[in-house]
């Protein structure tokens, strides 16, 4: 099923190509205009401001809680009816430590609050809230794509994996700018998307 989207696109493999330049110029726009300071950090209303501005150019749900019950292979993510109170829940933890942050980026995962995009938007998430309390980010080209995804899908249920696998790519090059797109165009292709790249759009 191909989502509906602003542009008008009923083709999936157009949709995807259109889906990843768009939102990878979207992000490298986040970075240099300097939006990227204004994300409440940690809080649900920064990751929606972030998914809002990657996607509302392709989706009228960019940056809104999901209306549908969605699932990944074997794994179904929070049902709709707990997905509010999840939220808030999720809100209320605490980001002030390394492990903290990593176990609140988890249960953000397992919410998946909106209906596309929402790896994309809460890896940028994770790093603003490693950015402020730790005063270091993900170099995600340190991170494998297999380990990480298995890693991820094993989280809900243990979480050191995730943990160990992120903590061995942490750098304290924290405003690099080169680092960012590359973390942008990792981000992508841990979902598929590869075609741009982002400093090039």
């Amino acid at each position: 099923m191909i989502l509906e989207n602003k542009l008008g696109i009923t083709d999936q493999i157009e949709l995807a190509r259109a889906e990843e330049k768009i939102s990878k110029q979207k992000a490298k726009q986040f970075f240099d205009s300097g939006d990227i300071n204004k994300v409440g950090v940690g809080k649900f209303t920064g990751l929606a401001f972030i998914h809002a501005y990657l996607f509302e150019a392709i989706y009228a749900f960019a940056g809104k809680i999901r209306d549908v019950n969605i699932a990944k292979g074997n794994f179904r993510f929070a049902p709709l009816m707990y997905l509010e109170p999840s939220l808030k829940h999720i809100d209320a933890m605490p980001h002030g430590t390394y492990d903290e942050i990593i176990e609140k980026y988890v249960e953000m995962n397992v919410a998946h609050p909106f209906r596309e995009g929402n790896g994309r938007a809460t890896r940028i998430w994770l790093d603003l809230m490693l950015k402020k309390e730790t005063r270091q980010v993900v170099d995600w080209n340190r991170v494998d794509k297999e380990d990480y995804l298995s890693a991820m899908q094993r989280s809900p249920v243990k979480d050191l994996e995730i943990k160990a696998l992120l903590k061995q790519a942490l750098t304290d090059q924290i405003n690099d700018r080169a680092l960012f797109m590359k973390g942008i165009d990792v981000s992508n292709y841990f979902e598929g998307y590869s075609e741009f790249k982002t400093e090039e759009l």
